[in-house]
């Protein structure tokens, strides 16, 4: 696993071989970027990254410049590995925060301009997480949320859904915040 872009461009990542997540590979990553890079200014963005895994994601942002990153996950060994990851590169954008995912939306009181999930594929909710995050309020008005999916869920009738984009077995959807037409 690497950092695509940004200041830490082409930095290797090496989570322990035990490690049980599945990163979103470098692929989707790039193809996820480049449509983002399209979208905003990197420098000016909060993000949230749920179900953070490796923190891939939260890399990725940080590299590119982002204001702040919020990543959460609940696994121990996932946080301490993301926790050695941040500090071996110096990232002081990044705070991670050990919390189960439904947990933290109904705690958080953050806005983001971005939010981004990365679930477990077998996940039994997985279906209802784009409701759970848009209607937690943790997505400011203009904002958008990012769902990694496989390709066997299909969001494009969702009342906030607004794009599909899939890059080999990775889908992403992006939902609004509010049923208007952008």
């Amino acid at each position: 696993m690497r950092i695509i872009g940004g200041k830490y461009k082409g930095r290797r990542i090496t989570p322990a071989q035990s490690f049980k997540a599945r990163p979103t590979t470098d692929f989707a990553r790039e193809g996820l970027f480049n449509i983002l890079n399209n979208r905003v200014g990197f420098d000016e963005i909060s993000v949230l990254d749920l179900f953070s895994g490796t923190g891939s994601i939260s890399y990725e942002f940080a590299s590119r410049g982002a204001r702040e990153v919020h990543l959460v996950e609940k696994d121990v060994k996932h946080i301490a590995v993301i926790r050695r990851i941040i500090k071996d590169i110096g990232f002081t954008n990044i705070k991670p925060v050990h919390i189960d995912v439904k947990a933290f939306l109904k705690t958080c009181t953050h806005k983001y301009d971005i939010v981004f999930a990365d679930p477990p594929y077998e996940l039994k909710w997985l279906s209802e997480i784009p409701d759970l995050v848009t209607c937690s309020g943790v997505i400011k008005d203009d904002g958008f949320f990012i769902l990694e999916h496989p390709r066997n869920i299909n969001f494009s009738d969702h009342k906030l859904f607004f794009e599909h984009r899939n890059y080999g077995g990775v889908n992403f959807s992006f939902f609004r915040t509010a049923d208007t037409d952008r």
